[in-house]
């Protein structure tokens, strides 16, 4: 993994919407319609070339009984592997939560097979990302399951479901030890088109807003950029839920179009800049850590041969792993030295009305499908063994 620049250091933000893209993977000075004219017309050549190799053979006639004579076409030598994969986060985040491991594929898969690394908005809005996806018109997606409208049945409990966790290693465990691994592959098996991969954690969800929060009382109002489902929740305390692209957020904070985010941890509040368009960050969170996965185009992941793609499963162990470290430490080194933000908590006991409510919305949740249920039966135990077991696990 590359060394990357002190956590308070601000990245040079790259404005990207779901219009205008001003900063592409490899750098061009192309604009948004200009690159997106240029990935139509290559999809639209990949489509037609099948196509067009039949007409050419046919026309040929071969030597074949009943042919013309003519020399057949010769076949084209086959070529390298070639994705697209679009991730939720713009360039100075997408810097930490993926490319490190996208580089590292591309380079040990020693050119038979390359990934071209898109951030947030670049070749279709977050919001399409799981149609664009099945289509086949993108090959691969990293984002949780709620932001790109996945019609999954498991896609609410991806990105912030409520107190479902209390730290980042509670995700991976549940993947791999309590069956949500299973459950996610059996979900997106009987929507088609789309294979999930893996899931791995993020950071906690805090509240970084341009006014202290000190009381339930203050969030009342507060436009707040969050994920569908928690600010969902959010709304239950009088939070109004905004949807932006990614990109446009620290302007958005900046013209108080926005009072806050409610989408990550402190790391990324310094990482992306938003750290300077809000002078506040609450401690008190709805959840320990996001869950977001890796998805791909089902038939573009069945024509990678299967020593490819045990590499790219361990890059993607590789991305969780690097996240687990960059978030745990950055969360901690933040709070205590960071100088953009001043914390503020809401009272343990105030608070406690919030994790009552997440029981409620839990409820509600368990009754909109079998599977459903099934995952919060298991958020249940799991939590309640936690708690059992105490300390670290618990507090």
């Amino acid at each position: 993994m590359p060394a990357h620049a002190p956590l308070e250091t601000k990245e040079t933000p790259i404005k990207e919407t779901p219009t205008i893209a001003t900063q592409a993977p490899a750098a061009s000075e192309e604009t948004s319609r200009q690159k997106r004219r240029r990935f139509l017309q290559k999809a639209g050549i990949v489509a037609a070339a099948p196509a067009l190799g039949g007409i050419l053979a046919g026309c040929s006639g071969g030597k074949e009984e009943g042919g013309s004579g003519a020399p057949a076409v010769a076949a084209a030598p086959k070529s390298a592997i070639k994705w697209r994969l679009q991730t939720y986060a713009g360039a100075a985040l997408g810097e930490h939560v993926v490319k490190p491991a996208i580089d590292a594929f591309n380079q040990a898969a020693n050119g038979e097979m390359t990934i071209e690394l898109y951030y947030a908005d670049q070749l279709v809005p977050t919001s399409e990302l799981f149609r664009a996806l099945q289509s086949g018109t993108i090959d691969a997606v990293q984002s949780d399951d709620d932001s790109i409208a996945s019609p999954a049945d498991v896609a609410v409990f991806g990105g912030y479901f409520p107190f479902a966790t209390r730290y980042s290693l509670d995700v991976p465990t549940l993947f791999a030890q309590f069956g949500l691994d299973k459950i996610w592959a059996e979900s997106y098996a009987e929507v088609g088109g789309v294979t999930w991969l893996s899931a791995g954690a993020w950071d906690p969800c805090h509240f970084a807003t341009k006014t202290p929060i000190n009381s339930l009382a203050d969030l009342k109002g507060k436009k707040v950029f969050t994920f569908p489902t928690a600010g969902r929740f959010l709304s239950r305390f009088g939070v109004v839920p905004v949807t932006l692209p990614w990109e446009d957020i620290e302007m958005a904070l900046r013209t108080g179009e926005l009072d806050g985010v409610a989408w990550s941890g402190i790391t990324e509040d310094y990482t992306v800049g938003w750290a300077d368009g809000t002078s506040y960050f609450l401690t008190n969170n709805i959840s320990g850590a996001w869950i977001g996965s890796f998805f791909a185009n089902t038939k573009a992941w069945e024509a990678v041969p299967e020593h490819l793609k045990t590499l790219f499963r361990l890059c993607m162990d590789s991305s969780h792993y690097y996240r687990q470290h960059w978030y745990w430490g950055g969360e901690a080194k933040l709070r205590t030295e960071g100088t953009k933000l001043k914390l503020t908590s809401i009272p343990d006991a105030e608070w406690a009305s919030v994790e009552q409510e997440a029981v409620k919305f839990w409820d509600e949740i368990a009754t909109t499908s079998p599977r459903a249920a099934k995952v919060v039966e298991i958020f249940r135990n799991y939590n309640a063994m936690m708690q059992k077991a105490g300390k670290p696990y618990r507090y």
